[in-house]
């Protein structure tokens, strides 16, 4: 290269132009962004580059060589890091990392072996425009006097960078009209405005929600509880009390997804125990797990709430001061003792905070268990010894006893001791799905010994023993995998239909002996709260709540995830597409437009009461006064 040439190169322009070219390789190798035509094609490509001109262009202002330099290969490394970071979370995830998320550091030192498995030792080629940009420095002050940029060609190139952001809002807003109010879908946020661009959206998003809180009042309130009454379904008459002053006990099944049951691995039923255990129980086949960022704390949230976790972090961390109307607070009031049992640090996800706001009257944590290296595996205690010695402190506890109890081997990245692998692992590509089946068979054997231990114990009969999925396991990024072991192509309706997650509720002497009974209504963990209380015989008609008793003869058939997407009787909507459960294909739009503004109105509300804390405002007068205004 000649002296004129390098002369002409700046190094900022340089470095915005190496990791602008990085960034569109990223998103078109590394996330699977979907596009649908030229132009977002389009604004996909220059969606980067407004941000980066803006982010080394500072570095103009600078009158010294080596501080210049230095400001330059300090952005370029941490947004490169912010880039991969991204990558990082989308292959396990496959979603992008929002602040709230940073905020969960309590967390970071028991993710332990799943973040591991998601850095491979040739990442580093994330980073070699990184090293290509130090070369280039050194040569070019061999061959270059440093020369002061004129303020005449700042002006200019920071109007370019300028035209460029407003280029792509343009084009963004008219591909995608209201685009910033749709915060739930990060997809379409960092294919429009690019992933730089999405996080300072998000911050700006973090200060807004922080302030929403300080603004809120009960008034807000009034929309919000007329819609929840004009809801409401009154219980099935035949069910409601039907379990009424016996344990609950319920079980959280650490990512078991329902493709599992009454499924096999070259002929080994992955799950032996809980294929005969759900014909002893109702068992409802459409069930779908709605969790966000939080995972299985969302799955804990929407449990005992009836409310939809949040679109970004987790509420177990960003609202563990709020007010909560929940299950265990209601079951309190009924006399029953109420506890949560999770072999893990008491601190992990914010639990200790979060259960004293859920009213929960003592959390059963690792300090409680005698657990020791040979019944520990992956995040730690192993379920089979966790029942056995959750039951013998269920035995002390006062009766009535509510205890939701959250397992741990069916975790990410799925590996167990020799001795605990009942099954031979599937053979794919994926790892991750071929373990999978191993340690959901451990579970199930796990559940097995569960079931027996309270029967020894004389807990069984009287009590309710209810299980669910927490969220998924296998992510869409082992698609390819999936499709193998499903025999068939996983398209956005199949992946929506893998979202699917057990839910069983087991009632001795009412489900047992082949008395249970398969239920095909649509419902989600949101219907958790009011399904259970009704059995129990408490009465949710004055809750602020968005489930619906999967019982009721008047439950209505309808399931939405954080992203916007539903499911209903007969449709299925994902990725701006409705389609026919019936022919799996997608059908004409307008046949999903009625269940849009539904799934819209309930995320919305369910965010307001969040953010704003706005259960703390229930029982006061000045709302009660607004109300029955309104009313009249």
């Amino acid at each position: 290269m000649s002296r004129l040439k390098i002369q002409k190169l700046s190094i900022p322009v340089v470095a915005a132009v190496m990791l602008w070219l990085k960034t569109y390789i990223v998103y078109k190798t590394s996330f699977d962004i979907k596009i649908e035509n030229i132009m977002q094609e389009l604004i996909l490509f220059i969606n980067p580059l407004s941000f980066l001109l803006f982010a080394f262009g500072i570095a103009f202002f600078f009158n010294s060589e080596k501080i210049r330099n230095r400001y330059v290969m300090a952005t370029s490394f941490i947004l490169g890091f912010i880039l991969y970071a991204n990558i990082a979370f989308y292959r396990f995830f496959t979603d992008f990392i929002t602040l709230p998320v940073l905020f969960q550091t309590s967390n970071f030192a028991d993710l332990g072996d799943s973040a591991l498995t998601e850095i491979h030792w040739y990442d580093i080629i994330y980073f070699v425009d990184v090293i290509i940009l130090a070369v280039f420095m050194k040569y070019k002050r061999k061959v270059e006097e440093f020369v002061p940029v004129k303020k005449m060609h700042q002006r200019a190139y920071f109007l370019v960078a300028f035209a460029l952001l407003f280029l792509n809002i343009g084009l963004a807003e008219t591909e995608r009209p209201q685009l910033l109010t749709r915060t739930f879908d990060r997809e379409m946020l960092v294919k429009n405005l690019g992933t730089y661009n999405y996080h300072l959206y998000d911050v700006f998003l973090q200060s807004k929600s922080s302030a929403q809180r300080a603004m809120a009042d009960g008034s807000e309130l009034v929309d919000i509880d007329n819609y929840v009454r004009a809801n409401y379904v009154k219980p099935n008459e035949d069910m409601f009390g039907i379990a009424e002053n016996r344990n609950l006990i319920v079980v959280s099944l650490e990512s078991v997804q329902s493709f599992v049951l009454n499924n096999d691995v070259y002929g080994e039923e992955v799950t032996p125990f809980l294929n005969s255990f759900i014909k002893d129980s109702y068992y409802f086949d459409n069930f779908y797990h709605q969790t966000g960022q939080g995972k299985t704390s969302d799955s804990e949230f929407l449990l005992e709430n009836s409310l939809y976790p949040l679109n970004r972090g987790a509420v177990f961390f960003t609202h563990s001061g709020n007010e909560y109307d929940s299950m265990a607070e209601n079951l309190s009031k009924k006399g029953y003792y109420t506890s949560t049992m999770h072999a893990n640090n008491k601190s992990f996800w914010n639990r200790d905070i979060m259960y004293q706001a859920l009213g929960y009257d003592y959390y059963y944590s690792a300090t409680d268990y005698e657990i020791t290296p040979d019944i520990s595996v992956g995040w730690g205690m192993k379920d089979i010894p966790f029942f056995e010695q959750s039951v013998e402190m269920m035995k002390e506890m006062q009766k009535p006893f509510y205890t939701k109890m959250i397992t741990l081997t069916n975790h990410h990245p799925f590996r167990l001791d020799e001795e605990d692998k009942f099954i031979d692992e599937y053979d794919s590509k994926s790892g991750t799905l071929n373990r999978y089946f191993q340690t959901v068979r451990y579970t199930d054997e796990a559940v097995k010994a569960f079931i027996q231990k309270l029967k020894d114990e004389g807990l069984y009969d009287n009590s309710i023993i209810v299980m669910y999925g927490d969220h998924y396991g296998i992510s869409e990024n082992h698609n390819e995998a999936m499709a193998q072991y499903l025999g068939k192509e996983v398209t956005p309706f199949v992946s929506v239909q893998l979202q699917r997650v057990p839910f069983i509720v087991h009632i001795p002497g009412v489900t047992d002996q082949g008395k249970g009974k398969t239920i095909s209504k649509v419902g989600g963990q949101i219907d958790l709260k009011p399904t259970l209380l009704h059995l129990l015989g408490v009465d949710t008609k004055s809750s602020i709540q968005f489930g619906e008793d999967l019982f009721s003869d008047d439950h209505r058939d309808f399931a939405v995830f954080r992203d916007g997407s539903f499911i209903t009787k007969d449709y299925v909507y994902t990725d701006n597409t409705c389609y026919s459960k019936e022919t799996e294909q997608p059908v004409e739009g307008s046949l999903c437009e009625p269940y849009k503004e539904k799934a819209r109105v309930e995320l919305d509300y369910s965010d307001k009461i969040i953010y704003g804390d706005l259960l703390r405002f229930y029982e006061s007068r000045d709302y009660r006064g607004n109300l029955m205004e309104q009313q009249q």
